[in-house]
């Protein structure tokens, strides 16, 4: 089927930007980019007049099963947080886990984004089967999901954070971490679900879950993911322990290469900074989550400058509880600017880290990313109409310094998944229900 979206301004990312341009896709492909208007023929047209066609927006780290436990520990740092919570996750089961992953996809939806990373490391022995209620909230909402198979196998008895209960041995975390591999990764272009091996932290796990990660990861030619380097807590625990900083830790074990992205990255000496780049190892910015737990801000003028990867990331909707993506295109402006003054970070490049700098950080830049031929069908149609963005001369300005503006479309390998800012693709009130239900079992 051919849908043509026309009369709205285009910010391709990776090229031109067009005023009053059009869209053509056909099935899950674009497969023309043009100024002025559609002569051909289509079989759906989309009049945008006064929106903003953007790629759809790419979130490089999440833990869905979070938005199940929003509002708690609300004035911690990170370790208090993580003590204080890790007790309430211990209760999680597949439903509550579904129902929490179900609606952070549909607030991920209405705002803009298409494809979510999201690193599920909470496995309960009485839990059910945590992957595939993650799996299924992916088929009610219709996103793109990288999931990221996490692990602890460092409980409080080791110096740990997690109760003891909550952690898993290697073998077993390995196990199901291959599992996870062999049931549902799928490798082609259009793949709409994708596994990723993701130790938690080094701080939640032992050298050796590290090593056997990364090893399992290669062998099976999947991706892998952990935090790093989120605060000063975590950096000097690591250097009590191995005598290096996180990032040296990270090097050292081999985590530091193409194939890796890092969530937060927060702490990161200059040597680091060039390592990233030099290794091509990417950076999920959480600049809301970081803020929300006084963590830091993250180098992203320099991270950038080196040339690594850097995506931006919610972060579990716990630690940030608007769980929307759009919001985070300002707020890594604002953030670089206050670190790095006034030219730190653009407008156009706040909207690259959201959308091809995702896109790099999952290995997925020759699929999506950019609003060009060829690429997937993902895509967001942005309402600039109305009080908020009357005037505005901008656009691109408009999305990311204003509030985030209502989506008249949104689209996933062709398809609509949001539409005049509502789901086409589940009941947003059942959702609503189904959490509510959800947070009480977990907080009885």
């Amino acid at each position: 089927m051919r849908t043509v979206i026309e009369h709205a301004a285009i910010a391709t990312v990776s090229g031109p930007e067009y005023r009053d341009g059009h869209v053509v896709l056909d099935d899950d492909r674009i497969t023309a980019v043009n100024d002025g208007p559609f002569s051909g023929t289509a079989d759906h047209r989309v009049d945008a007049t006064g929106c903003l066609i953007t790629p759809g927006l790419v979130n490089t780290h999440h833990h869905l099963y979070q938005w199940a436990t929003r509002g708690l520990a609300a004035d911690h740092s990170l370790f208090d947080w993580l003590v204080a919570l890790y007790p309430v996750w211990a209760k999680l089961n597949e439903d509550i886990t579904h129902a929490a992953g179900t609606a952070g996809m549909a607030r991920l939806a209405l705002t803009g984004c298409t494809t979510v990373a999201d690193h599920h490391y909470v496995f309960p022995a009485d839990g059910g089967d945590q992957v595939a209620a993650l799996v299924a909230a992916r088929e009610r909402i219709g996103l793109r999901l990288h999931l990221v198979r996490g692990s602890m196998d460092r409980g409080e008895s080791d110096g740990g954070l997690p109760p003891d209960s909550l952690v898993e041995t290697v073998e077993d975390a390995l196990l199901g971490t291959e599992a996870a591999i062999d049931r549902y990764h799928d490798a082609s272009p259009e793949a709409h679900l994708r596994i990723a091996a993701g130790p938690c932290s080094p701080f939640t796990v032992t050298e050796r879950l590290m090593t056997g990660a990364a090893e399992l990861a290669r062998r099976k030619g999947v991706r892998l993911h952990t935090h790093l380097a989120e605060t000063r807590d975590e950096e000097k625990q690591c250097l009590a322990e191995t005598g290096l900083t996180p990032a040296e830790y990270a090097d050292k074990l081999g985590w530091l290469a193409p194939d890796v992205w890092l969530a937060h990255t927060v702490h990161l000496a200059p040597d680091a900074i060039r390592r990233f780049g030099a290794t091509g190892t990417g950076s999920a910015h959480c600049p809301t989550s970081n803020g929300r737990l006084g963590s830091g801000i993250a180098p992203v003028r320099d991270l950038l400058d080196a040339g690594a990867p850097v995506g931006l990331g919610v972060d579990g909707a716990a630690s940030s509880e608007s769980g929307g993506l759009a919001e985070e295109l300002r707020q890594a402006l604002l953030q670089a600017r206050q670190r790095g003054g006034p030219t730190a970070l653009t407008t156009r490049e706040a909207l690259w880290l959201g959308t091809m700098g995702g896109a790099r950080c999952l290995g997925r830049e020759r699929e999506m990313g950019s609003v060009e031929a060829g690429k997937l069908a993902d895509l967001a149609v942005w309402d600039l109409n109305g009080l908020n963005y009357a005037g505005i001369d901008d656009p691109v300005a408009a999305l990311v310094l204003a509030a985030p503006p209502p989506l008249r479309k949104l689209f996933v390998g062709g398809k609509t998944v949001v539409e005049q800012g509502r789901l086409t693709t589940a009941d947003e009130q059942a959702i609503a229900v189904e959490l509510a239900e959800a947070s009480a079992q977990l907080r009885a």
